[in-house]
């Protein structure tokens, strides 16, 4: 249940750095979301419609989401492969020697403004 923190601390920035370029209303807000970022992309929506009223700036900002897929690399047999699909062992390799290379992340793409 970490939605709300990670909204609250998005419309924060965007509303800081809507302020420092002087926009009066951000019409769209993309962020990109890693499949195993642990975001329940629905529950998020529904933070980002509550919460995105306490900035005036944001009011009335759509929230795009954009999914990452994540992506595992094997340090043995230097490939990479999708995570969600094999796990933490290699398909090619059957090597424990994995770590994530993206898919965890959640940026900020794209703020349109009005």
């Amino acid at each position: 249940m970490h939605e709300l923190g990670i909204v609250t601390h998005t419309a924060k920035t965007i509303a800081e750095l809507a302020e420092e370029n002087h926009l009066s209303k951000v019409g769209s807000v993309t962020l990109e979301v890693g499949e195993v970022s642990g975001i329940m992309t629905d529950y998020f929506i529904d933070c980002w419609n509550y919460f995105k009223g306490r900035y005036e700036v944001l009011k009335d900002a759509e929230l795009k989401l954009v999914m990452i897929p994540a992506v595992t690399y094997c340090e043995d047999c230097d490939s990479t492969y999708e995570t969600v699909k094999y796990g933490r062992i290699c398909p090619k390799c059957g090597s424990e020697h994995t770590w994530l290379l993206k898919g965890n992340e959640c940026l900020i793409r794209e703020i349109e403004a009005e």
